[in-house]
């Protein structure tokens, strides 16, 4: 028996202007927009909610963009979609590829906000089939980790009340057609940790009147890959990535520093404690082995938090989802090593709220890529963050009908 949210939600989304959001998702994914850059992004889809009949307001947080609908009694829900692209110069071949230079929507944060607009105009032409208050935010720099905060901080409840749930969705790489959940942990928090190593500089044919610190920071690399392999036990889930090291300008010149940029992954507090423990550790046993004349700067920079699903509202969404795309298209893929922001508009866990994946790969891209297992495709085919990311545009109806179906699922519906 299908329940009265599934039904509503199929009826709402029955007849979507598909067309005009394709339309919509190229002109955002032509034009990307860097985090708490995002102006034309925001302005966009303020327009589209005001048009909508929302009471509208932009810049909260810096560039984010906030629609309220109250339409009597029932609960608060809030819908959030994040706008920021990434500094990814764009080989996709698509003839609607980015025309900003190095910058891309590589994460689909384009589809998400193409979703959120759908699904705000759904909801509000159909606003006889339900009662409550709807929320929808447009959030920056996810990217970087600054923008869920960054709107709390502003006032986001204090302006526009608090909501009494948080629905948030992501693109993922997989077969067109599933919307992975998980009622409790589904993604990692993440730290990143800069390190700068201080040598001693001179002219590179007299290596002996210096302290070479590059020959330091590649020790420190090859040693840091120990603390996930011989310092996190085995049953623990952890990921140490060094993402850039930078030093020297000539061939010939020993210089004074050397930089190294890491990123940790991890799924409890008491991990990260560990893993920056250690780092901060073999950074200085290494500096102090080679000489340094100064002690490193290991500096901590933006960390995202653990996403944690609340039980009861995510199961309530995965059983609606299951209703209105069938059996088999919902299902729990255990905690993702990748992170988000969103938890941090639940203030530390104070609003419950559920987040899962809708997968967006091509079917014929998904078809040819090499391997017969699901893993062994899931690792050939383009993943967020790759130049070659290109959800598939039949992805659009969907997305927006899991956030219409999951919105009416915790309203009232009528």
């Amino acid at each position: 028996m299908t329940s009265s949210a599934a039904r509503t939600a199929l009826d709402l989304t029955a007849d979507l202007p598909v067309p005009g959001l394709e339309d919509l998702y190229r002109d955002l994914h032509r034009h990307p927009e860097l985090s708490l850059r995002e102006h034309r992004t925001a302005g966009t889809l303020a327009g589209r909610l005001k048009g909508a009949g929302f009471e509208t307001a932009e810049g909260v947080g810096g560039t984010g963009v906030v629609g309220r609908l109250r339409n009597g009694d029932g609960p608060a829900v809030l819908l959030r979609a994040d706008m920021d692209a990434l500094p990814v110069r764009e080989e996709s071949g698509l003839p609607y590829a980015s025309e900003a230079d190095g910058v891309m929507h590589a994460c689909g944060h384009d589809l998400h906000v193409t979703w959120l607009t759908g699904a705000a105009e759904a909801l509000a032409v159909g606003r006889d089939t339900w009662r409550g208050t709807l929320l929808v935010v447009g959030q920056p720099a996810e990217e970087t980790g600054q923008g869920a905060q960054r709107m709390v901080t502003d006032g986001l409840y204090e302006r526009f009340g608090r909501p009494d749930v948080l629905l948030g969705q992501h693109a993922a790489p997989g077969p067109a057609g599933l919307y992975p959940h998980a009622p409790g942990l589904i993604m990692s928090a993440a730290t990143d940790v800069d390190i700068v190593v201080h040598g001693r500089g001179g002219h590179g044919s007299r290596p002996e009147a210096t302290v070479d610190p590059v020959v330091t920071a590649a020790y420190l690399v090859t040693r840091l890959q120990t603390v996930v392999s011989r310092e996190i036990a085995a049953g623990e889930s952890a990921v140490l990535t060094v993402g850039r090291i930078e030093a020297g300008t000539r061939h010939n010149i020993i210089p004074s520093e050397a930089r190294v940029s890491l990123n940790l992954r991890s799924q409890s507090e008491a991990v990260r404690q560990r893993m920056l423990a250690a780092i901060e550790r073999i950074a200085r046993g290494e500096c102090l082995a080679a000489g340094c004349p100064r002690e490193p700067e290991v500096t901590v920079g933006n960390a995202f938090p653990v996403t944690v699903n609340d039980a009861a509202t995510d199961t309530a969404v995965a059983a609606v989802h299951g209703e209105v795309f069938g059996a088999g298209t919902v299902f729990d893929p255990g905690p993702a090593m990748g992170s988000e922001d969103f938890p941090q508009l639940a203030l530390d866990g104070a609003i419950p709220y559920s987040y899962w994946f809708v997968t967006t790969t091509p079917a014929e891209v998904w078809e040819q890529a090499p391997g017969e297992t699901l893993p062994e495709k899931f690792a050939a085919v383009p993943s967020n963050h790759s130049p070659h990311f290109a959800p598939d545009l039949s992805t659009i109806a969907p997305g927006v009908r899991t956030l219409v179906s999951g919105a009416l699922a915790l309203l009232s519906v009528a």
